[in-house]
């Protein structure tokens, strides 16, 4: 078995696990001693076959960061950018989406599930540092995380 194939196989298996950037499968390659020639051969291929794709990518990780792990918009643009998304994909994304979810929406939808548990606590100061901190755990900034709170707690 050849370098290419070898490589190419491990790859696939990489990226059967979920969808990957570009960046990530490189550094992957790069990771398991591919050469550069062959993991630029690999990328193409597979990207030409369409198991590379990173508009796919964003779509994907977008979300999951807003369905399944609700995250501020500017937290997921940085993630984005540390998997190796050019800032002009991000930006048009972001731009073009009209079903993305705003973050006041995501941090009301997450505090309303944090308040289920919070309700026994008398203290409404104690719930709203804990709601704060929460919420900013998650990336939202504070003028959001304040409205939402207001919000919850009826103010």
């Amino acid at each position: 078995m050849d370098d290419f194939e070898k490589f190419y196989k491990a790859a696939i298996r990489f990226l059967s696990f979920r969808p990957r950037s570009e960046k990530e499968l490189s550094d992957y390659l790069m990771k398991k001693k591919c050469d550069d020639l062959t993991a630029k051969r690999i990328i193409e291929s597979l990207t030409r076959d369409k198991f590379l794709n990173d508009e796919e990518f964003v779509r994907w990780w977008v979300e999951q960061r807003t369905i399944l792990k609700p995250k501020a918009s500017r937290v997921i643009k940085f993630e984005l950018k540390q998997k190796g998304i050019s800032k002009d994909l991000i930006d048009s994304f972001f731009e073009n989406e009209e079903s993305s979810t705003s973050d006041f929406t995501k941090a009301l939808a997450l505090a309303e599930k944090k308040m289920v548990r919070l309700v026994k606590l008398e203290d409404k100061r104690k719930i709203y540092e804990k709601l704060g901190r929460f919420l900013a755990s998650k990336g939202f900034d504070w003028d959001t995380i304040k409205e939402v709170i207001d919000q919850v707690l009826g103010k």
